[in-house]
């Protein structure tokens, strides 16, 4: 067993196996204050990439809306051409096409139809179809739109920032959970020393690795270097280095005290 202070200063960093390991005998406010560091870094990378990416083109669209139109009654009453591309960008665009033709596509990663009764969503992966909700009567110009977007455009980012950092607690806490028992009964077969609690704060660990290297990815999406099929593989892989962190962690544990020590016959 490492003396103390070791332990102490290898359970800042998991990004090794010895790191994540390190975190078996760590307090939990360790735990905690890392995997918050690395939430308010994940919620930093959405907040620019939205910020960079999508949120200009929703000006834009919003900018070409005509002056007077509406959402009333889960129906679209629009004044302009139809169909139109209001705003296109290389991961965004808003189209309207009240009859959803087709005749309005575009080569965005995402776009946004808007139609008479409904609007979709198309992007490489297929396409989502969802009804106006039929409730109070909703803006859809510019005039209204304009002032509303530069006042709340702020909001909307520190909101997902927030989503984002909390919703990576919460969802850290769980994956945790379900990976610590399989996790406790590799170290139990392999005679490693670490109770079922500490296997819970090494899962933990394990899986700030991957959400460093998906932060990553997301920036590498954002500059343009990845595109969209890259960015979900990159989405999936990063569980992937959850797990093998925490395997190879598990297995760095020291020997428990009372397992039985091979010896050399020919010694």
């Amino acid at each position: 067993m490492r003396a103390s202070g070791d332990k102490e200063q290898i359970a800042w960093q998991p990004l090794t196996a010895r790191g994540v390991a390190a975190f078996a005998c760590a307090p939990f406010g360790r735990l905690l204050l890392v995997q918050l560091f690395v939430a308010l870094l994940a919620a930093g990378t959405v907040v620019w990439f939205l910020h960079q990416c999508w949120f200009p083109t929703i000006g834009t669209a919003i900018q070409a809306l005509p002056p007077h139109g509406m959402l009333r009654s889960g129906t679209l009453e629009w004044s302009g051409s139809s169909p139109t591309c209001l705003a296109e960008g290389r991961f965004l665009a808003f189209v309207v096409d009240l009859d959803h033709a087709g005749r309005a596509r575009s080569p965005a990663h995402v776009q946004v139809e808007c139609g008479r009764q409904d609007f979709k969503v198309y992007s490489l992966f297929g396409f989502a179809q969802r009804a106006y909700p039929r409730g109070p009567t909703v803006p859809f110009n510019r005039t209204d739109l304009g002032p509303w977007w530069g006042a709340w455009a702020p909001v909307l980012l520190a909101m997902a920032g927030g989503m984002v950092a909390g919703g990576a607690m919460v969802g850290w806490g769980v994956l945790a959970t379900l990976y610590c028992l399989p996790a406790w009964l590799i170290g139990f077969f392999a005679n490693r020393d670490c109770t079922l609690g500490g296997t819970w704060r090494m899962a933990g660990a394990a899986l700030m690795p991957g959400a460093l290297f998906l932060c990553a990815v997301i920036l590498l999406y954002g500059l343009g270097a990845l595109d969209l099929v890259r960015l979900a593989a990159g989405g999936a892989a990063h569980l992937l280095v959850g797990w093998a962190y925490l395997f190879f962690s598990v297995l760095g544990l020291p020997r428990h005290p009372a397992a039985p020590r091979r010896t050399n016959p020919f010694a």
